[in-house]
């Protein structure tokens, strides 16, 4: 079965356009279903569509010839016709590829494509083809995709006041499997708890070790070991020496390792935001994973928040996924850090700033007034999971 997934609104405003689209987003997060979905819908239109997966060697050797001959895959016809194109990334130049069906054909066809992750789209795509396409990147699921992945799609129809009793149970409960588990499609998917882990071990395992070996990396122990330094160390800074220092790699090996996990969508790292150079950290990333269950994957803890002694760094990393639905752009959202560690977690398009707290009894706002007084327009606000909650989902319930 195919869901409704939240990008398909966003590429159907641009679907008439001239411009090509590209899919773009770690393996396993469902671009392949997101194609079919908007065939399905544009078949309904009575629009004439294809699909290609050019894993397949014919189709890939043929385009790979020329990429006039994808005319031999389609029928002639006078009218514009949509191309679904899934893996692009394996053709030899795909830049050429598009640009010139697009530059000669593109009254012809339009070509919406995917590829497995932006690293190969940066490796590939020698020319940005700006002008002539629109890139979208795909993400694991968020919240209320989820809902609507587990037949939960009413849910959100109780929202809008204070709900207690079955629903806010209800809600509660796949809240922590969604925070627990993450949002993989087929995870999400995956009914017993113990499937979940198992699903979460084979996109571990088998699709994170073809995004090493697809970037040619040979230590996939070093790697891993990485990756679970980081999941420790989610919602914290990253020094790259530092880590080459722990794992005893080269500095430019473990920058290397850090840059296909972005690439490869395993990881972001934001930027400090900042006003005075000299008072305000300016260098050193934080860490966030763009999915909560292959980090606790990592850990090997699929405990609910409320228990966990990192519940600070799980409810960050679920407020980063939920302000990259917002921003639709990881180089929006910022941090706040001065020399001396007064910090706020998160600053959104320079307009607004946001601090996680698991402990309001303990909240001091007086470390704020440094960030307050640089910075009086931007209005600082403080979430714990209640008020996470009700900000990204409209939920006005008791918390655990």
């Amino acid at each position: 079965m195919l869901y409704k997934r939240d990008i398909l609104a966003k590429m159907e405003k641009v679907i008439l356009r001239d411009e090509y689209i590209v899919l773009s987003g770690a393996r396993q997060t469902g671009k392949t279903s997101i194609l079919l979905m908007l065939k399905s819908a544009l078949e309904e239109k009575g629009e004439q569509c294809a699909y290609f997966n050019l894993e397949n060697p014919d189709h890939l050797a043929l385009l790979n010839a020329h990429p006039f001959n994808i005319f031999e895959l389609i029928p002639q016809n006078k009218k514009r016709q949509y191309v679904f194109i899934d893996e692009i990334q394996y053709l030899n130049d795909p830049t050429n590829f598009l640009k010139l069906l697009y530059d000669e054909k593109r009254k012809d066809l339009k070509i919406i494509a995917s590829g497995s992750s932006s690293f190969y789209i940066d490796k590939k795509f020698k020319d940005s083809l700006v002008g002539r396409k629109f890139l979208f990147e795909v993400f694991p699921l968020n919240f209320n995709e989820f809902l609507a992945f587990t037949n939960n799609e009413e849910l959100p129809e109780k929202r809008g006041g204070k709900i207690s009793g079955y629903y806010a149970k209800k809600i509660i409960d796949l809240w922590d499997v969604y925070a627990a588990y993450g949002g993989y499609p087929k995870v999400a998917l995956a009914g017993e708890l113990e499937l979940k882990k198992i699903m979460l071990e084979d996109i571990a395992v088998s699709y994170v070790k073809k995004d090493i070996a697809d970037a040619g990396i040979r230590n996939i122990e070093k790697y891993f070991a990485l990756l679970k330094i980081l999941a420790e160390q989610t919602g914290q800074l990253v020094n790259a020496q530092e880590l080459a220092n722990t794992l005893n790699l080269a500095g430019k090996t473990a920058e290397e390792y850090l840059y296909v996990m972005k690439k490869s969508y395993h990881i972001a790292l934001i930027k400090p935001f900042f006003k005075n150079m000299r008072k305000e950290l300016t260098k050193m990333p934080k860490v966030y994973f763009y999915d909560s269950g292959l980090r606790n994957f990592l850990l090997g803890n699929f405990e609910k928040i409320g228990i966990r002694p990192d519940k600070g760094a799980c409810l960050e990393n679920i407020v980063f996924r939920e302000f990259l639905v917002k921003t639709s752009s990881v180089d929006k959202i910022k941090f706040w850090r001065t020399q001396d560690k007064k910090e706020v977690d998160f600053i959104i398009d320079r307009k607004e700033a946001f601090e996680i707290k698991t402990n309001f009894k303990k909240k001091d706002a007086k470390k704020y007034d440094d960030f307050k007084k640089q910075y009086p327009e931007m209005k600082l606000a403080f979430l714990g999971e209640k008020e996470i909650l009700k900000k990204f989902y409209n939920l006005e319930i008791k918390t655990k």
